[in-house]
C-alpha cells in the first residue's frame, strides 16, 4: 500500500465483518491498526464508533480513519460533524482517489451492504496511496472550516 501508517477503524454491526477484513489487510501490509469496535453483530449506534475514530484522527493519534456501516451514510454524516475531519463516502476506486486528491480526506466511509470485499480492498489501497494535490484545492478546503482548515 504505502509507508507504515496508523489507521483508526470503526464499524457498527452492519459493517463489522468488512471492518475486520480491512483490519487484517492493513496489518498484513505493515500498518498499525487502532480498532475502536464494534466486535460483534449485536445492534449498536454508529455515531459512537464514528466519534471515537474521528477523535483519534483529529487528535493525531491516527493518520487516517476508516468507518464502515451498512451504507456508509450514517458514518460519513457523523464523521463530518467534527470540524477537523473530511470524510468521503465512496463506492469505487475513482471516488476514493479523488476524495484524497481533491478533498484531502482524512477519513474514509464504506458501505458494507453496498460494495463487495474486493472492491473495498481496492478502495482502501487507492485511498491510502493517493496524495493530496493541493493547489486550487487549498482555497476550497479553506472555505469548509476556516478556523480548522489545513491545506
Amino acid at each position: 500500500m504505502t509507508r507504515s501508517l496508523i489507521i483508526a477503524l470503526g464499524a457498527d454491526h452492519g459493517g463489522v465483518n468488512l471492518k475486520n477484513r480491512l483490519a487484517a489487510a492493513l496489518a498484513d501490509a505493515g500498518h498499525q491498526v487502532l480498532d475502536f469496535g464494534t466486535d460483534g453483530l449485536a445492534s449498536v449506534d454508529y455515531p459512537d464508533f464514528a466519534h471515537a475514530v474521528c477523535n483519534a484522527v483529529a487528535g493525531t493519534e491516527a493518520d487516517y480513519g476508516i468507518l464502515v456501516c451498512g451504507t456508509g451514510i450514517g458514518m460519513s454524516i457523523s464523521a463530518n460533524r467534527n470540524p477537523a475531519i473530511r470524510c468521503g463516502l465512496v463506492h469505487d476506486v475513482t471516488t476514493a482517489r479523488l476524495t484524497r486528491a481533491h478533498n484531502n480526506a482524512n477519513v474514509l466511509a464504506l458501505g458494507a451492504r453496498i460494495i463487495g470485499e474486493e472492491v473495498a480492498l481496492d478502495i482502501l489501497n487507492a485511498f491510502l496511496t493517493t496524495a493530496y494535490e493541493g493547489g486550487r484545492h487549498d482555497r476550497r478546503l479553506a472555505k469548509l472550516n476556516p478556523e480548522h482548515a489545513e491545506p
